[in-house]
């Protein structure tokens, strides 16, 4: 048996043109039948590092009863020279999350995954305790099982306060050891195992993994690196995948 989280992600190459640029993390969200690639904004685009790619390529499933079956899935990221991914900023300005919704018919038959939805995401209800084991789902460094094409899972727990904005941002941080490629995946937390038995997928999708938080006066020979992680809450995504 696969975890159905494991069929969540897909591993992100980055081109412009024919020149591959990066790699990095993806997931699906679904809303009103509507599928969405998920991913940092700056996988897509990065100004400060001059990352300009035009199109990626997600590697996905072909066969339930052999997943080392995968085929690549390429989506343009520039229609009539406007970019295809919908992003969102607040008040303290961008949030590092980008979601391209995908056009169905485009897309290989069968196809094999499983997609977070709204019902996934943490409601008011939902209390998350300082220190919750979470687990990141990604390809760091582009490692992953390459026979059978599915991401691995790095732990984490919560390391401020859920639901406040950490220094005013519309992040939260956690402790995890993360590397590059990490960028755009899940960070989420295993459902409550009575209310978990009744859904496919019992996982809570509590935010984004965006990039290693450090301090800027660090001394990179004395002072180890601080560890934490940005983490951009999911609700963002119910605006992201409004219909417009």
């Amino acid at each position: 048996m696969i975890d159905t989280l494991l069929l969540t992600s897909a591993p992100i190459r980055t081109f412009l043109r024919q020149q591959p640029l990066t790699n990095a993390t993806s997931f699906f969200f679904e809303r009103d039948a509507r599928l969405f690639l998920v991913t940092s904004r700056h996988v897509l685009i990065d100004e400060p590092s001059q990352h300009f790619p035009d199109r990626i390529e997600i590697e996905l499933h072909v066969d339930r009863d052999n997943m080392a079956r995968s085929t690549n899935f390429s989506i343009l990221l520039y229609r009539d020279g406007q970019a295809i991914w919908r992003q969102g900023k607040d008040r303290a300005g961008e949030i590092d999350v980008a979601a391209i919704e995908i056009d169905r018919n485009a897309l290989p038959v069968p196809m094999i995954h499983h997609a977070f939805t709204p019902d996934r995401l943490p409601g008011p209800q939902d209390h998350v305790d300082i220190g919750s084991s979470l687990l990141v789902v990604g390809f760091p460094l582009g490692f992953h099982d390459t026979l059978h094409h599915l991401p691995i899972v790095r732990q984490a727990v919560i390391a401020s306060s859920f639901g406040l904005r950490f220094d005013g941002r519309g992040y939260f941080l956690t402790d995890a050891r993360t590397h590059r490629g990490t960028s755009g995946a899940p960070v989420v937390m295993r459902e409550d195992a009575r209310i978990g038995a009744q859904n496919i997928l019992p996982w809570r999708l509590l935010g984004i993994h965006s990039s290693r938080l450090d301090v800027g006066g660090r001394d990179v020979v004395i002072d180890e690196a601080l560890g934490l992680n940005c983490a951009w809450y999911s609700d963002i995504l119910l605006t992201l995948t409004e219909n417009t």
